[in-house]
């Protein structure tokens, strides 16, 4: 299924308020079987932006489509030089309360699976295990041509070679790993190709227009059918490629459950929609429930490197 390149939503003014109340989650939790879907807002506390709130990158950035980055070799120049700038800053974010009450909720049996839209690797770096990356992972890089996979961190040594006194400094940084740079920052820089055939490489992740893999979409179904409930978190589930979960679930008669600063696509599915800090939020919960959340994360960085999920 294509994911539409659907950059904004505007609420519609019968949707139900956000809450203060935070009992319909930790009962779901408490009962277990709860199916989190995970956006950008549970990575904001870790220093990387959301694309809707308040403060949002697309009031300032439009995020790379993939009928551009394939057509056009001035977009993928600009895209790889914005790219390899921000994943200085990108790979270095390290999970928040959020993520690591997430992880202590899998740990203590309380979910049965994790999806996520987000492609930083946050919720595998806190301790999450069996994550299914919907729109994949900029720790990965895939060649358009011959389909090698290859770690992030390699591309970066290889940019870093081509392109030694590149070194602007960027306005900001973005959910998909940009930072913002002008047309004259980016200049001439280097653009390398993939090791093996010679082709185009491409962050592995699902670019604005591009289809989401089948075979994932439906194990993102199959987890939605076992699920006893669907929990929602810091996604304003404005792209189909979120929102069609949601509804599957409530047509499924599970309740939905979405904690979101703003409202969002999903509210009138969804049971309650709390409007809470998700690092609030979730941390609340897991004391109310006795599951205990590390309160930092001193461990090693478990962000995976390896092939994605079909």
């Amino acid at each position: 299924m294509r994911m539409r390149p659907t950059l904004s939503w505007t609420p519609a003014g019968d949707l139900p308020p956000g809450t203060t109340d935070l009992r319909p989650v930790a009962d779901a939790l408490k009962a277990g079987g709860v199916l989190v879907l995970s956006g950008a807002g549970i990575s904001t506390e870790s220093g990387i932006p959301d694309y809707r709130g308040e403060g949002g990158s697309l009031s300032r950035h439009t995020p790379m489509t993939y009928q551009d980055f394939t057509a056009d070799a001035r977009a993928r120049r600009r895209y790889w030089a914005r790219s390899h700038l921000g994943w200085r800053t990108f790979g270095r974010a390290r999970p928040n309360a959020g993520h690591r009450a997430v992880a202590a909720f899998g740990r203590r049996g309380l979910l049965s699976g994790v999806i996520t839209q987000n492609v930083d690797g946050l919720h595998q770096a806190a301790g999450s295990d069996g994550v299914v990356e919907l729109h994949g992972s900029l720790d990965r890089v895939v060649c358009l041509s011959c389909g090698a996979f290859s770690p992030r961190r390699e591309l970066a040594r290889r940019l870093e070679e081509a392109n030694p006194d590149f070194a602007p400094v960027a306005a900001g940084i973005n959910p998909d790993g940009d930072a913002d740079l002008t047309d004259e920052q980016v200049g001439d820089f280097r653009v390398v190709p993939c090791a093996v055939c010679g082709g185009v490489l491409k962050p592995d992740v699902v670019f604005f227009g591009e289809n989401v893999p089948p075979p994932r979409v439906e194990q993102c179904r199959a987890l939605v059918r076992e699920a006893a409930s669907l929990l929602v978190l810091g996604s304003s589930l404005t792209v189909m490629s979120g929102l069609r979960f949601v509804r599957q679930a409530a047509e499924a008669g599970k309740p939905v459950l979405i904690v979101n600063r703003d409202p969002t696509r999903g509210d009138r599915h969804a049971l309650t929609r709390v409007a809470v800090p998700l690092g609030t939020a979730l941390t609340t919960v897991a004391a109310r429930l006795g599951v205990p959340v590390p309160v930092d994360d001193s461990g090693p960085d478990r962000r995976p490197v390896v092939p994605p999920t079909p």
